[in-house]
């Protein structure tokens, strides 16, 4: 057994004893085996592993401002078909196209009972002015200390002319009307992602 199987192995016994709720002070077979090996890293690795959201798992629940500052709760859309896509930022020209793509096709949206929800770290008063700017019709969330955006695994390090740092990433998500993830959108094209999004949805309900 290598290093990195002996690593992975003690991250299983520990994940298995949180999940079962056996002592993790108790004596470990492997752990004797591994105490000189770099498992914190490799833990972390099998941790992100074990929690990356799939298709049919339950979308994470939250409660977020909108631009109103009325808050927002996901389960209260629970029945409905709802886009939940994250963007970095308000008034920038990626952002801006998406957004304007949902505005275009928020009708048809609209006449599918789709609910359309777009978060953000702005806050509200800048939420207020995009949507005043580009005639948006539907709500834009609040996320200013990012945590939904890391519960949905839409928030990491970026880099942009050369400059390291975190931030949102534009991953959009398609929640079915039992409230699981139908959809996950990592690599989104900005200008066509409405669109796109309306063509799965066909699909889907098929």
């Amino acid at each position: 057994m290598n290093w990195l199987s002996k690593s992975l192995s003690l991250c299983v016994l520990m994940h298995n004893s949180k999940r079962t709720g056996i002592d993790e002070a108790q004596p470990l077979p492997i752990r004797n085996l591994v105490l000189a090996l770099p498992t914190v890293s490799v833990c972390s690795l099998y941790a992100q592993k074990i929690m990356t959201l799939d298709i049919g798992d339950y979308a994470p629940e939250f409660t977020l401002p909108n631009a109103d500052g009325e808050s927002i709760d996901l389960k209260r859309f629970r029945g409905q078909w709802v886009v939940l896509y994250f963007y970095p930022r308000d008034n920038t020209p990626g952002c801006t196209k998406e957004a304007c793509g949902f505005r275009d096709q928020y009708e048809t949206y609209r006449t599918e009972q789709v609910v359309i929800l777009g978060v953000s770290g702005d806050d509200s008063k800048s939420h207020q002015k995009f949507i005043n700017k580009q005639n948006l019709p539907f709500q834009l969330l609040s996320d200013l200390d990012f945590n939904v955006a890391k519960s949905y695994e839409a928030y990491g390090p970026k880099k942009f002319m050369g400059k390291e740092y975190e931030g949102i990433y534009r991953h959009s998500f398609l929640i079915d009307p039992d409230g699981k993830l139908a959809k996950i959108y990592r690599k989104v094209k900005a200008a066509d992602h409405a669109t796109d999004v309306l063509q799965d949805l066909e699909l889907l309900r098929k």
